[in-house]
């Protein structure tokens, strides 16, 4: 399968909201996903099929001050394993280049390997943990960064 990532679109909000309800616990709204969307301090893109079209991922990330936070990324749960989250954070690392920022940060709960091992692959290293972080079932969150060092964009350092 060939993967287009590309910025998001309103039109875009329907399939982000299915895969959201089937990736996470506490799904986000349709109203934060639309304040994302318009925020100029966001970048909201999406991993599309080249064929067909269809959504298969998407990520928001914002800046805050000096650095770049992940909000959301996910795949969906049927095309899981196939590069789709690399391609889209590496994606955000192109976008983002040169822009002298601090880097990149993210929480993510302490018991998703498979998340944590990718973003460790992609320069990610953690920093510390907020307890009691994820309100579905206070799950603790770890948090990671990533330097923004020019010679590291889209390649682990």
């Amino acid at each position: 399968m060939s993967v287009e990532v590309r910025p998001l679109t309103g039109r875009d909000l329907g399939a982000v909201e299915t895969i959201e309800g089937r990736s996470y616990p506490t799904p986000w709204s349709r109203s934060m996903f639309a304040g994302e969307l318009a925020k100029p301090s966001s970048i909201c893109v999406g991993a599309f099929d080249s064929e067909t079209g269809r959504l298969l991922g998407y990520l928001i990330i914002s800046r805050y001050v000096d650095a770049w936070h992940v909000m959301n990324v996910a795949v969906d749960p049927d095309e899981r394993r196939q590069g789709i989250a690399t391609a889209l954070l590496r994606r955000l690392f192109e976008l983002t280049a040169g822009q002298d920022r601090r880097g990149y940060t993210l929480e993510v709960r302490v018991s998703n390997a498979a998340a944590i091992r990718l973003y460790e692959r992609l320069g990610f290293r953690s920093r510390g943990v907020r307890p009691g972080y994820y309100t579905d079932n206070r799950e603790d969150a770890l948090i990671m960064w990533r330097d923004a060092a020019p010679e590291a964009v889209g390649d682990p350092p």
